[in-house]
């Protein structure tokens, strides 16, 4: 019996259907490169997308570039766009592959088709070798005297790509002259658009360099050009128009006629369909009437339909673009948008980024006219399943209750709140009470009444747990279980891992002692032990702190934890007025929609503070071990070089002791401190300042002060190669990590990474590899132990002069004395520039 016929089945086109694939289409090329037979020509269309395809999906078919040149040989359209664009993809990857393209290029921009002729010089200016810039000179020239407006279209931005290959040869050819002449007479608009973008790019560029470009960059701002392109606006596409526009923004008129003929103008441009050119026009209108206060508010009465139009009927992209505009108007004028405040109410269907937006803008817009409504609304999207805005909106109705507005109600709803058994509810609700209380201090008996009823339990959030514990200590006297609540509190000390409720819950349960002490005598010895003992300095340091103030005095205690309070009148901005100013000079940009000034995401020391740039490609050794190194030896980039790695995956990393030159003793019970913390229950007890006493004998307990460690001392001669300190590296896990401040003098001193170096090999820590630029460096250095010369502690320093820190990371063969080396390094660093 036969076997079956296999089905016959086309293999995609876009996989390849084995390893010799590409050198089939070579030789199919090769073969359809001299043919003029009838059907040739769909015969390269399907070999053409075939090698477009495999080029898009990465696979390699640079060596098909002469078997594609020679095919390209055609009349057909289509086949010459396949082949410009394989072309332009490997050109600049093999320059000298792309010499092979430039007479079938320059043939072609000089073909009948005026469409052959524009793809042909784009394609041309698009190569980007630096070898073969003295071939474009010629059909740019040409082609900006084109006939076809296609061709010049091409050529003005042609003319733009020459400048960042050979700023040099397109300045010489005089192309800019070209240019401008173009873009003053052209009768097609896009041309005269591409003219000028390519001068306001290459006049800005040659404008530091030239005063000659500085003058004609100033000159596009003058009056005649500016009516110019006004009175051709309507002629322009939607992409030149916001060009245009986008120019006109930066002209200052004569005078109020002046302003008020170009807002004549452009007045039907507000109701142009494309929300770029109605946000473009919005710029002008804007910050031509700044200096005029009326007319001002005037523009923002006017531009309020066409902006609440393009938000309701665009997409949720262009929503959210327009809405962030929008809030940075309401932001600016508040009362001019109160009346509009059901605009920003939120749709079911809107995404959640839109719909946070929104809440924002219900905040910013409520006024004592409209609160009731707004406050409705924002509790109904409190029960909404999307966890994040029922978050948003129970923060919203906290703000509008900070701005005075309606307060009686809006507490009652915030205290409905936490009876919805909802646990991110009554977080965010906890949250926002403190702040009320902070700020009304007369609603604390109707707020603490309801949160007594809360279960410290159902708190899980440290935010929420930390205000919680607030109100605790705050208003202990009218919680009748505060002080049992707290004590519960505390015996879960070690499951609670968030340093703030720890210090919150310290300050709470001293407070409730000043104020009830037999019921939290245990549970403020209990506290103050777990806290000396805690391994966050903050919590360590506080709790030694109030231990040592009832040993000095109870009543000044109770002066300092529970001084006299005023209400908190304002609340901290998250951002100044100059910042907010700073973004509406950049309206219609990413600013916007940011929030922040295009600065602070634009420049290199505003993207963090120790972010280094990817072109730092290797760390110069250090000139310290130049003996034992060969001088030309450099450290070179990999991914598997730590030495080289700008940001470090540390999975394990030890304690960090902050600095710190001590450690809290350890206590295995609290009845060591309830011993000396017992009091009458009738009044508290003056004590008497006590003696200094040892470190290990905070508590007074008779402890014998350890013995103080000799000091480190380090051997000024050592020496390590560059691949054991790799080894070491990745071998060892980090002992210390910590911040610490660098003085004026130390920033100013660093003007090179070789001063730094030798500073620190005074100090017998040497330098091994260094890189980066002002103001990030990155430095690696490495000290041995004078008395055991196989202990080394290795070093990680990053060093930021515009911040004024350093993030320091040690590595040790012997972390016990990683401490005692961190305290040498810091004093050796905080020394340069002064010693």
């Amino acid at each position: 019996m036969a076997p079956p016929a296999q089905t016959q089945r086309s293999a995609s086109p876009s996989q390849p259907s084995g390893k010799g694939e590409v050198s089939d289409l070579k030789l199919q090329l090769r073969q359809l490169a001299g043919s003029r037979a009838p059907g040739t020509d769909d015969s390269k269309r399907d070999l053409f997308k075939k090698v477009i395809s495999y080029m898009t999906i990465g696979i390699d078919v640079s060596s098909l570039f002469s078997e594609m040149v020679m095919c390209s040989a055609t009349s057909d359209i289509v086949l010459k766009k396949m082949c410009y664009l394989y072309v332009g993809n490997y050109a600049k990857g093999n320059p000298d592959l792309a010499l092979l393209t430039i007479n079938f290029l320059q043939r072609d921009c000089r073909d009948e088709d005026p469409m052959i002729r524009g793809l042909a010089l784009r394609s041309l200016c698009s190569l980007r070798v630096a070898n073969l810039v003295e071939y474009l000179v010629g059909p740019l020239g040409l082609g900006l005297k084109d006939k076809n407006s296609y061709v010049r279209t091409v050529a003005a931005i042609g003319v733009l790509k020459l400048y960042c290959i050979s700023a040099s040869t397109c300045i010489d050819a005089d192309f800019t002259s070209m240019l401008k002449t173009l873009m003053l007479n052209d009768p097609d608009a896009q041309v005269v658009a591409n003219c000028l973008s390519s001068l306001q790019e290459i006049w800005s560029l040659e404008a530091s360099t030239s005063e000659e470009a500085s003058r004609e960059r100033e000159a596009l701002l003058s009056k005649p050009v500016i009516y110019y392109f006004l009175n051709r606006i309507k002629e322009f596409s939607e992409w030149a128009q916001c060009l245009v526009l986008d120019l006109v923004s930066k002209y200052v008129p004569a005078d109020s006629n002046e302003i008020f003929d170009i807002m004549n103008l452009l007045e039907d441009r507000l109701q142009h369909a494309n929300g770029a050119v109605v946000l473009a026009t919005i710029k002008v209108f804007l910050h031509m009437t700044l200096s005029m206060t009326d007319v001002h508010q005037q523009v923002y009465e006017r531009i309020k339909a066409p902006l609440l139009t393009l938000v309701s009927s665009g997409s949720p992209e262009q929503s959210y673009a327009v809405l962030s505009h929008l809030h940075l108007l309401v932001m600016r004028a508040p009362i001019l948008f109160s009346s509009d405040y059901k605009h920003f109410y939120c749709q079911y269907n809107e995404p959640s980024y839109v719909k946070k937006l929104k809440l924002d803008m219900l905040t910013a817009v409520a006024n004592e006219s409209n609160t009731y409504e707004i406050v409705t609304e924002l509790c109904e999207y409190v029960a909404n399943v999307d966890v994040p805005i029922a978050r948003e909106s129970v923060r919203a109705v906290g703000k509008i209750a900070l701005q005075q507005y309606d307060v009686n109600a809006i507490v009652d709803r915030l205290l409905q709140f936490l009876e919805m058994e909802k646990d991110y509810v009554t977080a965010e609700t906890l949250v926002l009470v403190k702040d009320l209380l902070r700020k009304y201090p007369q609603w604390s008996h109707d707020c603490i009444a309801v949160v007594g009823n809360i279960s410290s339990k159902n708190v899980q959030e440290p935010k929420a747990k930390a205000a919680l514990i607030w109100m605790l200590g705050e208003y202990s006297q009218d919680m009748l279980d505060a002080p049992y609540v707290l004590e519960s509190l505390i015996d879960n000390w070690d499951e609670e891992h968030s340093a703030e409720v720890r210090l919150h819950l310290l300050t709470a349960v001293l407070k409730c002692f000043l104020r009830r002490p037999p019921e939290t005598q245990r549970a403020l010895g209990a506290a103050l032990a777990a806290g000396l003992s805690d391994s966050h300095q903050d919590v360590h340091d506080r709790a030694l702190f109030y231990y040592r103030l009832l040993q000095y005095n109870v009543s000044v205690a109770d002066r300092v934890v529970n001084p006299p309070k005023q209400a908190v009148s304002v609340f901290a901005d998250t951002q100044g007025s100059e910042i907010k100013d700073r973004i509406f000079d950049e309206f219609n940009s990413l600013s916007v929609v940011y929030q922040k000034p295009s600065y602070m995401f634009t420049d290199k020391e505003h993207r963090g503070p120790f972010e280094f740039s990817e072109e730092i490609g290797n760390l110069s050794v250090g000139e310290e071990i130049a003996d034992t190194v060969t001088p030309a030896q450099r450290v070179e980039a990999s991914d598997n070089d730590l030495l080289l790695s700008t940001s470090e995956k540390e999975e394990n990393r030890g304690p960090s002791n902050n600095g710190s030159a001590y450690s809290a003793p350890a206590y295995d019970t609290a009845l060591q401190i309830q011993s000396e913390l017992t009091v009458s229950s009738s009044s508290l007890p003056s004590y008497a300042p006590q003696p200094s006493l040892p470190i290990d004998d905070l508590l007074g307990l008779g402890l014998s002060a350890a013995p103080s460690p000799p000091p480190l001392k380090l051997n000024p001669k050592a020496v390590l190669d560059p691949g054991t300190f790799q080894r070491k590296w990745g071998q060892l896990t980090v002992s210390s990590s910590q911040d610490c401040s660098i003085s004026p003098q130390g920033v100013a001193a660093l003007s090179t990474p070789q001063v730094l170096q030798k500073h620190m090999q005074g100090h017998s820590i040497h330098c091994i590899a260094s890189g980066g630029q002002a103001p990030n460096f990155k430095f690696f250095f490495f000290a041995q132990k004078a008395e055991e010369p196989t202990t080394f502690f290795l070093v990680q320093c990053l060093y930021n002069t515009s911040s004024a820190q350093a993030q320091i990371k040690i590595k040790a063969d012997d972390p016990s004395t990683s401490d005692a080396f961190a305290i040498l390094f810091q004093s050796a660093l905080s020394k340069f520039g002064i010693s």
